[in-house]
């Protein structure tokens, strides 16, 4: 009603100035003699002048009311009371509009993904078909929805992905209008799965591995309280088994328990630097004496400059330590083990050589499985528990690193570990 009594109003000055118009183009020709294209041009001006100059208040306020929603819809960028409350979550948390146009993101989520610029479709950090597909049903329906996914590179991590719809204002009296804006909330749930697989693989993997060593000492328990009751000789070898056997099973779980802890922290990147020559060779002093009881020499090659990565320093002591280890035990005794940290392009390598009876090609492949053994008779015998490479690969992997194996039956067999320098990680996204 307000926009129709604008408009008559609006008429009704036309009207007038028309009127006007004429009065004047008729005073200026007869009064003046003024020629008539000179009377209409001035009449025309007047004409202009007092129109642009009229009562233009009911177009105002039309606007006023039009302007900031279809302002506000073309362009949805969220208040400073949004800003606060994505702020305030301990998770990444994006906002983005019904196109999944970015419009603001939390410190967590540019910390965890990386810078996301606003005004980006969402779709330029984060290639996951399924939370794109979730954030256009969630626009569509207006309902909100929660996802999940898994990634794979560079480590296995798993997502869950809370989305749900935002109206800007709220509409009190409710409207089949599309959201304003979409919040994403992002949850980082790979701890929780890796201590559900972790309880999951230890109960399986003990279980399994300690029903041998199990049964060996109930049977030698029978028998001491049985038979060899009354036998001194036969109670000191069966006791002396026993032992062997109970420390199996101390070195089994404790190893078990470290790689369960070294899986659990997989996803996270050391940030501490440490020199690599450095450690391995602490370890190779660390390890003289087995070497010396073994009769093995071992021979480091140690570079002219420090070695700089990424890690955690008990956990590369313990990956050196197993390769060196297992070149001592199982290389040829009274030969050399040799081990050499240089420069890779541009990273480092610690390579351990043995001159052992080495190993044979279709083992190589599954070496780095949990319990394989190459030869379960000699390992045993070493006591191993089949876990030192398994443990050695799921450190490498924390560490953004590699092993490499090669061997050759009766020439002995070359263990080589690659790390990326401090400098080129740091300087990675």
């Amino acid at each position: 009603m307000a926009r129709m009594e604008a408009i008559r109003r609006r008429i009704g000055q036309m009207q007038g100035l028309a009127a006007a118009l004429v009065i004047v183009f008729a005073f200026l020709a007869g009064a003046f003699a003024v020629p008539a294209w000179a009377a209409a041009l001035a009449g025309g001006a007047i004409f202009l002048a007092a129109y642009a100059t009229g009562d233009r208040e009911p177009e105002r306020r039309l606007g006023a009311r039009l302007g900031p929603r279809r302002d506000r819809r073309a362009v949805a960028w969220p208040d400073s009371g949004m800003k606060v409350i994505a702020e305030g979550l301990n998770d990444p948390c994006i906002i983005t509009d019904g196109s999944g146009i970015v419009r603001y993101v939390n410190q967590v989520a540019a910390a965890r993904f990386g810078p996301i610029q606003p005004g980006d479709p969402l779709s330029f950090k984060l290639r996951v078909t399924a939370l794109h597909d979730a954030l256009d049903r969630v626009v569509s329906l207006d309902q909100p929805e929660t996802i999940g996914w898994a990634e794979k590179i560079p480590t296995e991590r798993w997502f869950e992905a809370q989305l749900a719809p935002i109206h800007f204002p709220p509409d009190p009296n409710g409207s089949d209008r599309k959201p304003d804006f979409v919040l994403v909330v992002i949850e980082d749930q790979t701890e929780q799965r890796r201590s559900e697989r972790m309880r999951a693989d230890f109960v399986a993997n003990a279980s399994h591995e300690l029903r041998t060593p199990l049964a060996a000492l109930s049977g030698f328990i029978e028998t001491l309280q049985g038979p060899a009751r009354e036998d001194p000789v036969a109670r000191e070898r069966f006791l002396g088994i026993m032992g062997a056997q109970a420390g199996r099973m101390k070195r089994l779980i404790d190893d078990l328990l470290s790689l369960s802890r070294i899986e659990m922290k997989a996803h996270v990147l050391p940030d501490t630097i440490v020199d690599l020559a450095e450690l391995a060779g602490q370890t190779v002093d660390m390890l003289a004496p087995l070497a010396a009881e073994t009769g093995v020499t071992v021979r480091f090659e140690r570079p002219s400059a420090e070695m700089p990565v990424l890690g955690d320093r008990d956990e590369l002591i313990q990956v050196l330590s197993n390769l060196i280890e297992n070149a001592i035990k199982y290389g040829a005794s009274g030969k050399s083990v040799e081990v050499a940290a240089r420069t890779d392009g541009d990273g480092y390598l610690v390579a351990v050589t043995d001159h052992g009876p080495g190993i044979a090609e279709e083992h190589l492949p599954r070496l780095t499985e949990r319990f394989y053994r190459a030869d379960i008779q000699s390992s045993r015998e070493k006591q191993g528990t089949g876990l030192g490479l398994a443990i050695v690969k799921h450190i490498l992997t924390r560490h953004r690193g590699r092993l490499g194996v090669s061997s050759r039956i009766g020439q002995g067999s070359v263990f080589t570990i690659r790390m990326p320098s401090a400098r080129s990680v740091s300087s990675k996204p």
